[in-house]
């Protein structure tokens, strides 16, 4: 695949449309893609968008994941969630900004809801609200930032990413919970569970992260109890909650 990236300047990167030619139906033909993101359920979500528009995507699970995977590729585009297992994605996009292969495009992503003003202030192009459902407000988003590439009108889909991923999350959320986290990590398990439930579109799980971030251990033992329930639910039954 040739390299979309023609700049001189890692600042002010600009985008060369690819020598293959944009196709009918593939707004995002010849992109790649880094996804650093620690949800499976929200990774498969951008994966289904990927594959519909016609860009390839990577993912890194965590800050140092990409940052290996930074050494060796140059994505046209880096979507980093902010919160991640080793840290802030804020950390991440300031130093992208910085670098001398500064991708073309580096955006945020976020169920929090200052999530947005935060990447913005590190420096991101732009941002991604979760949940990330809109294949056309996706691929919008993406191309409002690549002047050079072909934006041809598009029927909006509802993207549903697989419920066994959501099920992997939960299943990992509640491990780390049973392991009797100490402040730190119990921070970052219920933030992860905050926006995992923001995608799912469920309220209740939403409420029980919330309150174990601010009260504690006794909050916790409800979190993992309602952990316990999801999972003991077929995968597909809690994958939209009311």
């Amino acid at each position: 695949m040739p390299n979309l990236i023609a700049t001189a300047n890692p600042l002010s990167p600009s985008f060369a449309m690819p020598a293959l030619g944009w196709r009918e139906g593939l707004p995002l033909q010849g992109l790649t893609i880094l996804a650093v993101e620690d949800s499976r359920y929200a990774c498969e979500a951008m994966r289904l968008m990927c594959g519909r528009a016609g860009a390839r995507m990577r993912r890194a699970e965590t800050i140092a994941m990409a940052r290996a995977h930074l050494k060796v590729y140059r994505p046209d585009v880096v979507i980093i969630d902010l919160g991640l297992p080793d840290g802030r994605g804020e950390a991440l996009i300031r130093d992208l900004v910085l670098s001398q292969r500064r991708p073309s495009v580096i955006l945020g992503t976020s169920g929090n809801p200052t999530g947005r003003a935060s990447a913005l202030a590190s420096g991101a192009d732009g941002f991604l609200d979760k949940p990330l459902e809109s294949l056309s407000s996706f691929c919008a988003t993406v191309q409002s930032h690549l002047p050079g590439l072909h934006s041809p009108a598009m029927q909006d889909v509802n993207i549903a990413p697989d419920p066994l991923a959501l099920h992997d999350d939960l299943s990992r959320a509640a491990k780390a919970i049973a392991g009797q986290p100490d402040a730190a990590a119990r921070r970052y398990v219920t933030g992860f569970l905050l926006g995992l439930a923001h995608h799912a579109h469920d309220p209740a799980l939403a409420r029980a992260a919330a309150d174990a971030a601010q009260n504690g251990t006794e909050d916790l033992v409800e979190l993992r109890s309602l952990l316990d329930e999801r999972l003991a639910e077929p995968a597909a039954a809690f994958a939209q909650k009311p």
